[in-house]
């Protein structure tokens, strides 16, 4: 448990500190923070470091437009714990398996048997990241909170995130009773909430882009010493075990517990080495990149998925910017939507196009900074009155400021009108060319 609390309590510590991580190497990162491997099931972190940059004289924050990821959940179904369990089950029954294999196979069913009946379940964990995530929003931005402000909170219909929704409410209830919160899971909002649009979705992976990850894959070895640490005749053993595969989910496996209750040591974790994690990483982050990325092996046009979001986004705030008091709009879905939508805005440089796998690393395109559990951005307004028509606004990722591809003479600010104007005119592009 100490050792959990550990590599934890280094991952909160430098995870999201863009300047300070990108000046690392991947690898070092991991070196440092080993679940920052998890990427998508990397944990949020309890503390988020660095001051806010004040907003310029006179202005005001009194509106948040949000998106946000549900908070660390339990795996989606079993399957992926059932490959490994599957394959050191028949070795086990050959006698096949070295004391470390042994422990390695108690180990995953003792996985399996506390996490059954609760796949895709939102954890404790999940549960304290967004109410943290609120905590600090009401605490940072007391002035769009204030007296009995009105909180328009979305979900979509999955149950994990209702209840990060629910989460998040109870704290800034909590906080504020005054509050006037408003609640709705509906499939009404679907269609930008957590749309997939299946033309773009069905040619992410084209025969390209196939290609090219399973060549990247092949030269990108995990852990050839598994085999030896898990089978007493390895050379058989790999007749009948799939040896980049139980790689996989035996990491994954460890990397995925820290979001569980379930968490009692690191025991898969420390068969490996800081290369054999971030091996790993490589392939999970061109994945997401060919899949969510402007990966030019299938066009480029995946974040596009995301336009009815941006859509929303954008006609949401130009309503809520008329009003006196407009409050806060809070969405909360998935992190197929999050990426996209980063990706499609192009924060902190996550519009980058490559054909080249091998670049997408070194161009700084590192999934983890964007969607671990509980990952969200939040779009901060600011004005001295309501009839100042120079709406100032901010991206925070991560509650981190970020910057978007847009001309500023207020960094890390940007004026509304530039914003909406220059996503109108590329989402109108996309339309044109595409259709809706």
């Amino acid at each position: 448990m100490r050792r959990i609390n550990q590599i934890t309590g280094l991952l909160l510590c430098a995870l999201f500190v863009m300047a300070s991580v990108r000046a690392q190497s991947a690898l070092d990162t991991i070196s440092r923070n080993p679940n920052y491997a998890a990427g998508n099931y990397a944990l949020y972190p309890d503390t988020i470091h660095g001051q806010l940059t004040p907003p310029p004289p006179g202005k005001h924050a009194f509106y948040i437009s949000h998106y946000g990821r549900h908070g660390s959940r339990y795996l989606n179904d079993r399957s992926a714990y059932d490959i490994p369990h599957k394959m050191l089950s028949q070795a086990d029954s050959l006698g096949a398996l070295t004391p470390i294999g042994h422990q390695v196979l108690q180990n995953i069913q003792s996985i399996i048997a506390f996490s059954d009946k609760q796949w895709g379940d939102l954890s404790s964990h999940g549960r304290r990241q967004l109410r943290q995530i609120a905590h600090r929003m009401v605490e940072r931005f007391p002035e769009v909170f204030a007296d009995s402000a009105h909180v328009d909170a979305r979900s979509t219909v999955v149950n994990r995130c209702i209840l990060s929704m629910g989460s998040a409410m109870q704290e800034m209830v909590r906080m504020n009773p005054s509050l006037k919160v408003t609640m709705r899971a509906s499939q009404r909002d679907m269609h930008y909430m957590n749309f997939q649009d299946p033309v773009l979705r069905k040619g992410a992976m084209t025969p390209e882009a196939k290609q090219a990850y399973d060549d990247f894959v092949e030269r990108h070895h995990v852990n050839e010493r598994l085999m030896n640490l898990l089978f007493i005749q390895p050379d058989s053993a790999r007749q009948v075990i799939n040896e980049k595969w139980l790689n996989y989910y035996v990491i994954k496996m460890g990397l995925f517990q820290i979001n569980t209750e379930n968490h009692k040591d690191t025991f898969l974790l420390s068969l490996f080495k800081p290369e054999e994690l971030h091996r790993l990483w490589q392939w999970e982050n061109v994945w997401w990149y060919i899949q969510h990325g402007g990966c030019l092996l299938n066009k480029g046009r995946q974040p596009y998925t995301q336009r009815h979001l941006l859509r929303q986004i954008i006609a949401d705030a130009d309503s809520c910017i008329q009003l006196e008091r407009p409050g806060a709009q809070l969405r909360f879905g998935h992190e197929t939507v999050l990426l996209p939508l980063v990706c499609l805005m192009g924060i902190n440089g996550f519009d980058v196009q490559t054909a080249n796998l091998e670049e997408v690393e070194k161009l700084g395109w590192w999934d983890t900074q964007v969607f671990p559990m509980g990952a969200n951005v939040q779009f901060i307004f600011y004005r001295t009155d309501p009839s100042d028509n120079d709406v100032l606004f901010k991206v925070l990722l991560n509650e981190q400021e970020a910057r978007l591809p847009i001309t500023t003479d207020c960094a890390p600010y940007y004026h509304w009108a530039d914003f909406r104007q220059y996503y109108l005119d590329k989402l109108e592009r996309y339309k044109q060319q595409y259709g809706e």
